[in-house]
């Protein structure tokens, strides 16, 4: 059945249930006046059944409606919101089958309240039209929380990933090269891969990689290095070896039509991070590092020039945590620091187990520029001759009892020569992260107190502050405003 057709189904339920309980009548009471069973206008009111005509004829004569009214798509008065919903294509594309929530149910939920959430479903919409936040917007939150609900791992993809490995002989605990990959595209799958023609198009100067699957060609940006073209190149065998279906043809998802795409380009990407870095080499690795009294400061320079991979698919690579260490409460954030304008974006937020600080930024404000991943790109900008360079620190926030071991690379972009950009993660520091990781207590780990943002941050003689601490100032006048009117009663 057709994505109208089930659009279909949910508001002739809507409308069946509305129209009966108006009118007062239980399901056997309905029963007796049409003929038709309680339990088949149970599954048409739960949006599972749609009558042939003869039976909407006599389903509409017992609710003393016209065929026309029954079966319109058309929802009126406090459902309206509802329907606009229901036909659109939105509500169908919501990935509630990951969650285990069937789309009948929610209907439900709404058509028990239909003007207290139909008023919801309105304030949503403007909010998204404020924010200017579209459907995309909705795909990748629901494809973040996806990663956190599963803790970003998943034993399937995990699998493939070793047939994979098996099948072709990759090298364990050494470089995978770009070279052999494409190899294995052009033997097994057919494909060849043009590393000349992207750079004959200036408007695809910061595109990675294009796959033309008709002509089986891979599009790959010559500026990339090996490990970058590695890792691209993985990702496009992921489509092929996963056997995915609707995908983006560019690496950059310009416009995205449907949450499938959404959800292979992740199963892609996660596929080639573990054929990249092989799962109990890495683990090997984490093992003996964790047990070091005292912190190697070139440990994760070296662990990359081993798998010689790129800091983002390393830290990816780093989910092995909650499933094999215990240390399950980790957040992922990527920062981009635009040279030409000194400003700093927020790019990639990920938190596992629960939601960590900092969370939820806002692009109106100014990150603190105590976060490690921020600070890091200021020390790369002042350091011209470094291409690179990895940071350790263990990050307070003000105002919680948390406190999270922080480890952060910053690089230059090759691709986009006025953007450098970060890759953080930060493992909360409770009592099962203490105990595993050794070093943990080096007094050579950098201690900061850091906040979210300086519009929100208290302290009055940071020297990194770039903005008044705005939000804190009005927040101390409302609370004042209260005090004086409570004296003053």
């Amino acid at each position: 059945m057709d994505i109208k057709n089930n659009s279909q189904k949910l508001i002739l339920g809507l409308k069946v249930r509305h129209l009966r309980t108006k009118k007062g009548l239980s399901f056997s009471e309905l029963a007796k006046i049409t003929g038709l069973s309680g339990s088949y206008l149970n599954e048409i009111e739960k949006g599972k059944k749609y009558p042939k005509p003869d039976k909407l004829k006599t389903l509409a004569i017992g609710l003393e409606v016209s065929f026309e009214e029954l079966t319109s798509s058309k929802l009126t008065g406090n459902m309206a919101p509802l329907g606009a919903l229901l036909k659109s294509n939105f509500l169908n594309e919501l990935p509630l089958d990951l969650f285990g929530i069937e789309l009948a149910k929610v209907v439900e939920i709404i058509a028990n309240s239909p003007a207290k959430v139909g008023a919801f479903i309105s304030a949503l919409v403007e909010l998204s039209r404020t924010y200017q936040m579209q459907e995309t917007n909705f795909y990748f939150l629901a494809l973040r929380a996806y990663q956190e609900m599963n803790l970003n791992y998943f034993p399937e993809l995990e699998i493939e990933a070793e047939k994979f490995i098996k099948k072709y002989k990759l090298p364990i605990g050494s470089p995978i090269s770009s070279k052999l990959l494409e190899t294995i595209l052009h033997n097994s799958f057919g494909f060849t891969v043009d590393k000349k023609s992207l750079s004959k198009k200036t408007a695809l100067k910061d595109v990675r990689c294009i796959a033309n699957v008709k002509k089986k060609i891979i599009y790959l940006n010559p500026n990339l290095n090996d490990m970058q073209q590695a890792y691209q190149l993985g990702k496009q065998l992921g489509f092929l070896f996963l056997n995915l279906g609707k995908r983006q043809y560019s690496s950059t998802m310009i416009k995205v039509n449907t949450f499938e795409e959404v959800l292979n380009n992740f199963k892609a990407s996660y596929f080639s991070v573990c054929i990249l870095i092989n799962k109990e080499s890495l683990l090997s690795d984490l093992t003996a590092w964790f047990k070091q009294k005292q912190l190697d400061p070139i440990f994760l320079l070296n662990i990359s020039k081993k798998y010689r991979a790129t800091s983002s698919v390393l830290f990816q690579r780093f989910n092995v945590l909650p499933q094999y260490f215990g240390i399950q409460k980790i957040f992922y954030l990527q920062a981009k620091h635009y040279l030409d304008r000194d400003a700093f974006d927020l790019e990639k937020e990920l938190h596992l187990s629960k939601k960590h600080v900092p969370h939820g930024n806002l692009i109106a404000e100014h990150y603190c520029r105590r976060w490690l991943g921020i600070s890091s790109l200021s020390t790369l900008q002042k350091n011209p001759d470094l291409p690179e360079l990895y940071q350790m620190q263990r990050s307070k926030y003000i105002g919680t009892e948390d406190e999270y071991l922080v480890l952060t690379n910053a690089r230059r972009s090759s691709a986009q020569q006025n953007i450098n950009t970060s890759v953080s993660i930060g493992m909360l520091l409770d009592d099962n992260a203490k105990s595993t990781i050794q070093f943990i207590n080096d007094p050579n780990i950098m201690r900061r107190d850091v906040n979210i943002t300086c519009e929100r941050c208290p302290l009055e003689d940071c020297k990194e502050r770039v903005k008044a601490p705005l939000i804190i100032e009005k927040l101390a006048e409302r609370q004042n405003l209260e005090k004086t009117i409570k004296e003053f009663l």
